[in-house]
């Protein structure tokens, strides 16, 4: 049994994010949205999706998900024009969320970060 005294309150505990700049901006307003933050999502920004479907990046997976998970917000149809090494990158993100730690940490090695 874990103490719970020594667990900080989920609010309290940082949310993995990835920022990541895109190679082709979104124009949305009148305005170019260059940088979108992407959060490790919860349980509940997942409802509806299949697990496998957002590790295997899922094209139509992440159109639902990205919009759940992204800062600046974007909408559907933002992600839907995404130039694709954009959405490689975004997916890759995305499955990152989903590695074990010590695989997180191995490719840290294998990269030299």
């Amino acid at each position: 049994m874990t103490d719970a005294s020594q667990t900080p309150p989920a609010a309290a505990r940082a949310r993995e994010t990835v920022t990541i700049t895109l190679n082709e901006p979104i124009t949305r307003g009148g305005g170019n949205i260059s940088e979108i933050t992407l959060r490790k999502p919860r349980t509940g920004e997942m409802r509806g999706l299949k697990v496998e479907d957002m590790f295997t990046t899922d094209v139509n997976t992440l159109i639902v998900l990205l919009p759940r998970i992204a800062t600046p917000t974007l909408i559907a149809a933002d992600v839907e024009n995404l130039d694709a090494d954009d959405l490689m990158e975004v997916a890759g993100a995305v499955k990152g969320f989903f590695m074990p730690p010590a695989m997180k940490q191995a490719i840290k090695a294998l990269s030299g970060a």
